[in-house]
């Protein structure tokens, strides 16, 4: 636990409620300080956060590590078996 650090947060309720009930943006504290700043703006940027992270956002072909390392391992098979066998 952090004693003598006081932070500012913003808690806005997730719009599909089937896995999280809210969601907690801690502030920098650049952003609290300037000038122009409003909480309503604040609060729009969380809201917009949270809806450009939709579930039906495709998953880029990278983050597939473990079918990468899969296919890896049965190339390498596959050239092993043919080195054995010719």
């Amino acid at each position: 636990m952090v004693k003598g650090i006081s932070r500012q947060v913003i808690v806005v309720h997730s719009p599909d409620q089937k896995l999280f009930d809210q969601a907690i943006f801690i502030l920098k504290d650049e952003a609290v300080g300037k000038e122009g700043v409003t909480d309503e703006m604040l609060l729009k940027a969380a809201n917009k956060l949270l809806t450009s992270a939709s579930p039906d956002r495709k998953v880029p072909l990278t983050s597939y590590g473990a079918v990468w390392a899969c296919a890896g391992a049965l190339v390498t098979g596959l050239a092993w078996f043919l080195t054995v066998m010719f």
